[in-house]
């Protein structure tokens, strides 16, 4: 198939596509800035716009038509409710398939009151979360405050351990944009999910961060977390990969994050026999989806990827860039 990926100066954009790379489909790479590094490891690469800009569909429009590219997969959250909110019409237009969720799954996802919400008002444990403004010492200390939407990588999160502390931090202009939620010391873990139309399987990982960043993944077998994916997942109706975050609270796990997209572990996970991409693909094609997960520790390390100047000043002129022969390691 040809697989166009979005975001492919960051982690997620260039996980999807070292998950493809070893496979036989053709992948073209989109992202807004000149210097994003999987630009220089596709075959096929357009610089194209930020996704709150005008120009941003229809350049996708464009570049979807022109390539005939069949199935694209976004890399960058901030790209998820524009392509949610026009999926119907891009798909349309183009015959591309958009793995992405709906609009309502895409704003749990993105705004963690929701997602407590979306716990809560489904039975499912939910460590309790208020707006910061809202909030009248209901939970014990330490809490946590973060970012109401977005937040990746932990950026914003910060762990308060006093009343006083959190009375100061009400009175600062970003607070209006903060929730606070009970804070949890349980082992956290990174939880790869797929839905197509119906639960298709789970991975589990424990990890170390390094940055906000998963530095060091470790696969697990746990047969109740397995079960509680499946359950929360088929409430929630996903299409395609989401991404799930929990920690284990005396035996009990508890949901803080869904990423409705895939993750920045993806590659590691299809490394790991669980290869989210691919398994798309597969059954777009109407393939057996098939997937064999192997328990396993796996250490990330950063590589390099030289390109020329002439690629970058051809990628400059012409927002387009072909027929190179480099690849993103793996």
């Amino acid at each position: 198939m040809k697989v166009a990926v979005t975001g492919v100066g960051g982690g997620v954009g260039q996980s999807i596509l070292k998950a493809l790379q070893p496979t036989s489909h053709e992948m073209v790479g989109i992202d807004g800035d000149l210097l994003a590094t999987g630009l220089y490891g596709v075959s096929s690469a357009y610089q194209g716009y930020y996704a709150n800009t005008d120009k941003f569909l229809p350049f996708l429009e464009k570049v979807c038509d022109q390539e005939q590219v069949e199935v694209l997969f976004p890399g960058l959250d901030a790209e998820l409710p524009y392509l949610a909110g026009s999926k119907s019409w891009l798909e349309k237009k183009t015959g591309t398939q958009l793995v992405v969720s709906s609009p309502s799954v895409v704003d749990i996802a993105d705004d963690k009151l929701l997602t407590y919400e979306f716990l809560e008002k489904n039975g499912f444990p939910a460590l309790e979360t208020y707006k910061v403004q809202d909030y009248d010492n209901q939970l014990d200390f330490p809490v946590v405050v973060k970012p109401c939407q977005g937040g990746a990588r932990s950026v914003g999160k910060k762990v308060i351990k006093d009343p006083a502390t959190l009375e100061e931090f009400k009175k600062t202009s970003q607070a209006q944009n903060y929730v606070v939620q009970e804070y949890s010391t349980g082992k956290e873990y990174t939880c790869g999910t797929l839905f197509l139309d119906d639960f298709i399987g789970a991975i589990i990982m424990t990890r170390q961060l390094r940055c906000g960043d998963t530095y060091k993944a470790f696969v697990v077998q746990d047969e109740k977390i397995q079960d509680y994916l499946q359950e929360v997942i088929q409430v929630l109706n996903p299409w395609g990969p989401c991404n799930v975050q929990l920690r284990l609270k005396d035996g009990v796990p508890y949901i803080f994050e869904f990423n409705a997209r895939c993750s920045g572990t993806t590659a590691s996970r299809a490394l790991a026999g669980f290869n989210e991409p691919l398994m798309v693909c597969d059954y777009l094609q109407g393939e057996n989806i098939v997937f064999n997960i192997k328990e396993m520790a796996i250490l990330r390390y950063w590589s390099e990827l030289t390109v020329s100047y002439n690629q970058i000043e051809e990628m400059k002129l012409n927002r387009y860039l072909e027929n190179h022969k480099n690849h993103l390691g793996r």
